[in-house]
């Protein structure tokens, strides 16, 4: 995969937290990417203004709990008078989760886990992510953001294994699978308030930290007319939910009979995320084929690229959100460019769109 180059210099990046020993890490993480530059840092919100007034950078990490002022309030601020992408930090702890929802509906582009200091395994993967995360905020279009009012363990091989032949022959019931990173959560905010109530099963990848999709699952629940919860291995795909791939796990949709139902599993980074849209994708080409839909929304990088030209080769309609009104014009642009989508729209033509394919 390659990202998008800036045009002439790496992204300025300023980080605010009030730990210097986080703002150091922060430093390092983002300094071993050549497309990133850490112009400046902060200990709280009236400190990083300061640095604002002096250079205005491209995209910010900010903290929640600091002194002087929360990030929230400063992120609401920051948003109604000098927009700027941010990506919010905050560590792994589930009782802040609804916090970090709150910083979406903010304005945040972003929200990532702390680096786990001393952990190896976690912290070369959060450096993965963070980087990816900053340089997605730093591409976002602001203006095209809304508020939201709203165990077996596998192997990338047996993920990436070429999809086998036992998805059923072309059914009345059809399944819906959608991948989103980057700008996601307002796009899936979009799209599934206007799903009616007898639509299709949804199975659902928004790159997103482990905590945080329990409550953006809750969040949808409460503002759409489907029902849409955290998805659990053991569920099945019923007419009018929403499965939520959680946090940190893969989700991979499962037959048994004529019945869908998903598995959600540990594993390594597929296409450099977990969960993984390309993990979703082609276990539904393997398993649905011809009954299933694909969309994939606005985010950064690849994933579900290749997933989804093996949903269509085996025979599923697909559908990727237009560049116009993505937030982050990457994992649709490449899924068109592999082939994978088979007609582009603007967001807010998606679910119109699938109901009359169903």
């Amino acid at each position: 995969m390659a990202f998008d180059r800036p045009p002439r210099k790496p992204y300025k990046v300023l980080v605010v937290d009030d730990s210097a020993v986080v703002r150091q890490a922060m430093q390092a993480i983002l300094s071993q990417d050549p497309d990133l530059e850490v112009v400046a840092t902060a200990s709280d919100p009236v400190a990083a203004a300061e640095r604002i007034k002096q250079m205005v950078p491209d995209v910010i990490t900010l903290d929640v709990e600091m002194p002087r002022m929360d990030g929230i309030t400063f992120l609401r601020r920051l948003m109604a008078q000098k927009p700027i992408p941010v990506v919010m930090c905050s560590s792994l702890v589930t009782d802040k989760s609804e916090t970090l929802m709150q910083a979406l509906e903010a304005g945040a582009v972003e929200v990532v886990c702390k680096p786990e200091l001393g952990v190896r395994e976690f912290f070369e993967e959060s450096c993965q992510r963070i980087c990816h995360s900053v340089k997605a905020a730093a591409q976002a279009r602001l203006s095209k953001r809304r508020v939201v009012k709203v165990e077996q363990k596998l192997t990338a091989d047996a993920v990436l294994a070429a999809p086998s032949t036992t998805a059923m022959a072309r059914t009345t019931d059809k399944i819906i699978a959608i991948g989103a990173s980057t700008g996601g959560t307002e796009a899936l905010a979009t799209l599934l308030s206007s799903m009616p109530i007898d639509c299709p099963p949804i199975a659902i990848v928004q790159h997103m930290p482990g905590t945080f999709t329990n409550a953006f699952a809750e969040r949808l629940n409460g503002s759409c007319a489907i029902t849409v919860k955290e998805a659990k291995t053991g569920d099945r795909m019923l007419r009018g939910h929403a499965l939520i791939a959680p946090g940190n796990q893969h989700l991979l949709l499962t037959r048994s009979g004529a019945n869908y139902g998903v598995e959600v599993r540990e594993g390594p980074l597929v296409s450099r995320h977990r969960p993984s849209v390309d993990v979703l994708f082609r276990s539904v080409a393997r398993v649905a084929g011809k009954n299933a839909l694909g969309v994939i929304l606005t985010g950064m990088g690849d994933d579900g690229a290749r997933g989804m030209l093996e949903m269509r080769q085996a025979g599923a309609r697909t559908l990727g959100q237009n560049e116009a009104s993505c937030v982050v014009y990457g994992m649709p642009k490449e899924a068109m460019k592999s082939g994978g989508v088979e007609k582009e729209l603007p967001l807010e033509q998606i679910s119109g769109a699938l109901i009359k394919l169903a």
